[in-house]
């Protein structure tokens, strides 16, 4: 009988360095009883769906877990068919700092940013 491996499956967001650190800065000031931030998209702007990125205390059932070096990052189960194969990055120059993210199911945006389509 042929021998079955299992092989893990790639995440369905991928974490840069920087924003692996912002995660890990995050985790640093979190409030107690936080175990991860979680990402989801929420329906909101003029296309549609935005990104969100809030602490959570619990997991949920369905959420995807990634395991960073500065702590975890819960996708919602909800929102994972909309982020897969997306890049999460974390962007900062003289007027803003937040996530920026590479999503490639995304068809469009709205002109200021807030929002995405798919």
């Amino acid at each position: 009988m042929a021998e079955s491996t299992l092989r893990k499956r790639p995440a369905a967001v991928e974490l840069t360095q920087r924003a692996e650190a912002r995660v890990a800065e995050l985790m640093a000031k979190a409030p107690e009883g936080s175990i991860g931030v979680k990402l989801s998209t929420p329906r909101r702007g003029c296309s549609g769906l935005a990104y969100s990125v809030d602490y959570v205390t619990e997991e949920a059932p369905f959420d995807e877990k990634i395991e960073t070096p500065g702590g975890v990052l819960y996708i919602d189960g909800a929102s994972v068919l909309y982020l897969v194969g997306s890049t999460m990055d974390w962007v900062e120059d003289d007027f803003t700092a937040g996530f920026v993210f590479a999503n490639p199911n995304a068809k469009g945006a709205c002109g200021c940013g807030e929002s995405f389509m798919v």
